[in-house]
């Protein structure tokens, strides 16, 4: 798919407001500092720790000059939390990059008695999307940027959550991984028409907790992990194109999205999620 060309969707043409979630991890720290650097940018940290919060947009103003750098406290694996996030948004927002994710050793649940790993690292992305939808379409043009893996595969549509398989950290990225992948398909569809650009990248390889939680050491730096995530969301490709799948600059076949009975089904559980509620559970 392919969006109709923009001026602003040219780097530096005028201020650009970029949400960032999982900032202050080794990958998402690398973006917002990354976008900061890049002329006109405003920047909004999602993060759960308000210490770390704090150091982070303190680390990316010294580096780069910016004083257009602030954070927002939520804990995206809680709709709650995603809501007031949004309700409390004022003004336009051009660039969110959905990039926070944990990857828990053993099987958790958030106070909604949703797995942590499908919460924080699909239901976040969905919900996000959704919940600012409107504001994105009031900004357009603009863009959604999904961090994804090339480690990505084994997705349940019955058994989301590890209910009824043995849960393990990796088969559970692996399969939040490809549904990341998936629900970009779906809301490019959607939103292409409001000139909101969606797409989904793996960032690489990088040394971070997550890959040490995973078993990787993982091989590259955060700033080469970011290069990708950060091109599609100031490069013109990353508005041009819509609902495609890139690793390392490179637009990448996936045959995740390619499965539409598949990625329907998937919007339609994550859609179906409500608090307290266990409605989308098969």
């Amino acid at each position: 798919m392919a969006l109709s060309s923009d001026s602003s969707s040219i780097p530096n043409a005028g201020s650009r407001i970029f949400l960032i979630t999982g900032a202050t991890g080794a990958i998402g720290k690398a973006i917002a500092r990354q976008l900061a650097a890049t002329a006109n940018s405003e920047i909004v940290l999602v993060c759960r720790d308000k210490t770390k919060a704090e150091r982070t947009v303190e680390d990316i103003i010294d580096v780069t000059g910016n004083t257009q750098v602030r954070f927002e406290l939520a804990d995206l694996s809680r709709y709650e939390d995603i809501r007031g996030l949004a309700q409390r948004w004022t003004g336009p927002l051009h660039g969110l990059i959905n990039n926070a994710a944990c990857t828990p050793h053993t099987r958790l649940e958030t106070p909604e008695g949703i797995e942590m790993q499908f919460a924080t690292n699909v239901l976040a992305y969905f919900r996000l999307i959704d919940a600012f939808t409107d504001i994105l379409k009031a900004s357009a043009p603009a863009r959604i940027v999904n961090v994804a893996s090339y480690w990505a595969g084994g997705l349940d549509l019955n058994d989301l959550e590890f209910t009824r398989r043995s849960y393990d950290n990796d088969r559970a990225y692996r399969q939040s991984k490809q549904a990341d992948r998936m629900l970009t398909v779906a809301f490019a569809e959607k939103l292409q028409s409001y000139r909101i650009a969606v797409n989904a990248c793996h960032p690489g390889d990088v040394h971070s907790t997550l890959s040490h939680n995973l078993g990787f050491g993982g091989h590259e730096t955060p700033d080469q992990g970011a290069d990708t995530p950060v091109w599609l969301a100031t490069h013109p490709t990353g508005q041009h194109t819509t609902g495609k799948y890139f690793e390392h600059r490179r637009e990448t076949a996936c045959a995740f999205g390619r499965d539409r009975p598949a990625v329907n089904a998937l919007y339609e559980r994550c859609a179906n999620y409500s608090v307290g509620s266990n409605d989308a559970r098969p």
